[in-house]
């Protein structure tokens, strides 16, 4: 029984735990361009190590399953705990979709999915979480409504047309469900603070003899060229062009996208573009990763699912980045069909030594053992 004990325990603690150490063990923060030519101090504190993530879609009482609501958040904490004690990064992007319901949940499902949120992807003094809000957050555009809106920001801190500056390194907070083009009052007040933001860094992006007259009395921002954070993708037609293991199912690759449903109009994507003339730009929504180039020159980085739920293989990505350039690697997290495989070939294992145990085992197994135990002898 003692033996029985101690193997299932050592399969559960491997499973739930151990495993997620293992596997994000194996990432490396990818090295900038210009890194080889810094000194090793100076590199280390110029470079800001980011993690990006998408999509975690924490369920709410309405359609979440408390099996599901376990499984799922338990691999999210333990990933995301992991990555943090093991990573050790500055900053966390989280891009939208953190609940699943959060675009019809009451005050109380609300407060609940809050609590949820803040236990399982709590982080350390040494390192800042910034959360942009998704469709399934604050609703579609004909469910956004002031009032939801509202609570998502006093919970994250979160503002359309925001400007985060690390490290003299620009990061523009879009909220992307905003950007409809009908001129409703969310949508209004959201353009408008993107616009007044894009002045100000095209004004601080001058050189001093070449600064126009409309940039006089503007607040000087570090010159380095933003990076935007959305949910939205830019407008592309499909996932057509994306590859890797984590992309869209051959099936899906080829199905239309529909403009501000799936991604963005190309009318937003085109003003966004014009803006601000971004170096980079990471979005999710899709659940599945894909890399893109728009305008021939702005690479946008869609980054797949952190759960379980919306993909077998779900990953993160990590960002070294300094003002003038950036480089990604993508970290993978345990497969949850590999975990049921270890689960399973464990239970087999497990049945086949209680039967040995108990000699029900069937005639050619019980003679192997018979001649094992008097070989030992």
């Amino acid at each position: 029984l003692l033996k029985l004990v101690c193997f299932v325990f050592s399969v559960l603690i491997f499973c739930e735990f151990l495993i997620y150490y293992v596997v994000i063990f194996q990432c490396r923060w990818p090295e900038v361009k210009g890194g080889a030519r810094m000194g090793e101090k100076e590199t280390s504190s110029s470079v800001l190590k980011a993690i990006i993530l998408a999509d975690t879609h924490l369920l709410g009482e309405i359609k979440g399953h408390w099996l599901d609501k376990l499984r799922r958040e338990w691999q999210m904490e333990r990933s995301f705990q992991t990555a943090i004690w093991l990573l050790q990064p500055d900053i966390v992007f989280i891009l939208g979709d953190v609940f699943d319901e959060g675009k019809w949940s009451s005050p109380q499902a609300w407060a609940d999915d809050v609590r949820r949120f803040r236990k399982m992807f709590k982080y350390p003094v040494s390192t800042e979480l910034v959360v942009v809000a998704g469709n399934h957050d604050i609703g579609f555009h004909y469910e956004m409504t002031a009032y939801k809106v509202n609570r998502f920001e006093k919970v994250f801190n979160f503002t359309s047309g925001k400007l985060i500056t690390r490290k003299g390194i620009n990061f523009v907070v879009v909220n992307s469900v905003a950007m409809e083009g009908d001129g409703c009052a969310v949508c209004r007040t959201s353009e408008a603070k993107l616009a007044a933001l894009s002045h100000k860094l095209n004004c601080s992006q001058q050189k001093p003899h070449h600064s126009s007259q409309g940039c006089s009395d503007v607040e000087k921002l570090p010159a380095s060229v933003p990076i935007l954070l959305q949910h939205y993708p830019l407008y592309r037609k499909s996932d057509a062009e994306c590859s890797g293991e984590d992309s869209a199912p051959p099936e899906e690759k080829n199905v239309l996208f529909k403009e501000k449903y799936d991604v963005l109009s190309q009318e937003a994507s085109q003003k966004l573009i014009w803006w601000f003339q971004p170096r980079l730009i990471l979005s999710g929504h899709t659940h599945s990763a894909c890399e893109v180039l728009h305008a021939g020159k702005i690479p946008e980085v869609s980054v797949p699912s952190f759960s379980w739920r919306n993909r077998n293989n779900p990953s993160f990505i990590m960002g070294s980045i300094t003002p003038t350039d950036f480089s990604l690697q993508k970290c993978f997290l345990p497969q949850e069909s590999r975990v049921f495989a270890m689960y399973c070939a464990a239970g087999a294992l497990l049945v086949i030594l209680i039967l040995a145990h108990f000699q029900l085992l069937t005639p050619p197994f019980y003679f192997a053992q018979r001649l094992i135990s008097k070989h030992k002898a």
